[in-house]
């Protein structure tokens, strides 16, 4: 696993740096000692294909570490097409044979990972999902992101949850489960009992408690983030309202503690392309000339054409 050493996420040390229309030059003022945070965004977004430009919008200019998605409605040659700028897509989970559906982890491009393979505990409706592992500062994070469909077996999701927690699990690990379950955490039930309990022996528990749909007279809590909170220092969780799904979105903030973090140097470079090279010549073709040719000094007809060149 790779882990590039640069955190971003704290607000405070982080200056981000924006040459053209390029998100992805980051400037990190950090000493050897301090405070960080790890972010992970979780919405149902109900289709994503036409979305990314709206969800870079809302996430602007607070850039998360992991987005997981749910219900993003592609078939893996769609969605190894999509483009999040700034992001690369880390682990999945996509439908075969029914439509719709799907999970999805996309992590920022400044952090190394390490996708773990579970597709064979997925079964479409009952249980998808998808995982990878990454070190964020002192943490050793696993990140899982699954969705249940309304009709799904919840005992099989149940089952193949618990399996997929045993496989994984180490004294270690930091695990951030989140997703969309469709149990109502706001009524009490056996289904929610029975996830609550396998859960809590792996000591995770939810930290959610707002609703997460809105409809009409009625509220749901079922897109949910379940962790240990003993493993954490301090954590917050907040709701967002971003117009993108009937799902509000969950933003987890959780700080950890770095030492040792050198400091990255960048640089900012020109784009070059086809286009860029046509625009380049063009501009050139418009500039006057005449202060190099009616000049007899070399060094001041190199000066000069330098000078119109930059």
């Amino acid at each position: 696993m790779v882990n590039t050493g640069l955190n971003l996420g704290n607000d405070a040390n982080i200056k981000q740096v924006r040459h053209t229309e390029d998100r992805n030059y980051h400037k990190v003022n950090l000493t050897n000692k301090g405070t960080v945070y790890f972010k992970v965004f979780h919405q149902n977004i109900r289709g994503l294909g036409k979305k990314t430009g709206k969800l870079l919008s809302h996430l602007h200019p607070y850039f998360h570490h992991v987005l997981c998605l749910t219900e993003y409605h592609l078939k893996y040659s769609q969605l190894e097409k999509v483009y999040i700028e700034g992001y690369k897509l880390g682990a999945h989970s996509c439908r075969q044979t029914w439509e719709k559906g799907g999970v999805a982890i996309f992590v920022h491009n400044s952090l190394g990972f390490l996708n773990i393979d579970i597709v064979k505990h997925c079964k479409e409706q009952d249980i998808e999902i998808c995982a990878l592992k990454l070190s964020f500062g002192t943490l050793n994070i696993c990140v899982l992101t699954l969705y249940r469909n309304p009709s799904g077996n919840v005992s099989s999701f149940l089952l193949k949850l618990d399996t997929i927690l045993q496989s994984l699990y180490t004294p270690m690990s930091h695990f951030i489960i989140c997703g969309d379950i469709n149990i109502n955490y706001l009524k009490d039930s056996e289904d929610k009992t029975h996830l609550d309990n396998i859960l809590l022996s792996y000591n995770l528990i939810s930290i959610i408690s707002f609703p997460t749909r809105l409809q009409n007279t009625s509220s749901t809590v079922i897109d949910k983030i379940f962790i240990d909170i003993s493993q954490f220092e301090s954590y917050t969780v907040n709701p967002i309202t971003n117009s993108l799904s009937d799902h509000d979105a969950q933003l987890l903030k959780i700080s950890t503690e770095y030492t040792l973090v050198p400091i990255h140097k960048f640089k900012t470079v020109r784009k070059i392309n086809k286009y860029t090279i046509s625009d380049f010549i063009a501009k050139l073709s418009c500039e006057s000339w005449d202060t190099i040719f009616n000049s007899e000094d070399v060094n001041t007809m190199f000066n000069s054409f330098l000078n119109i060149y930059i």
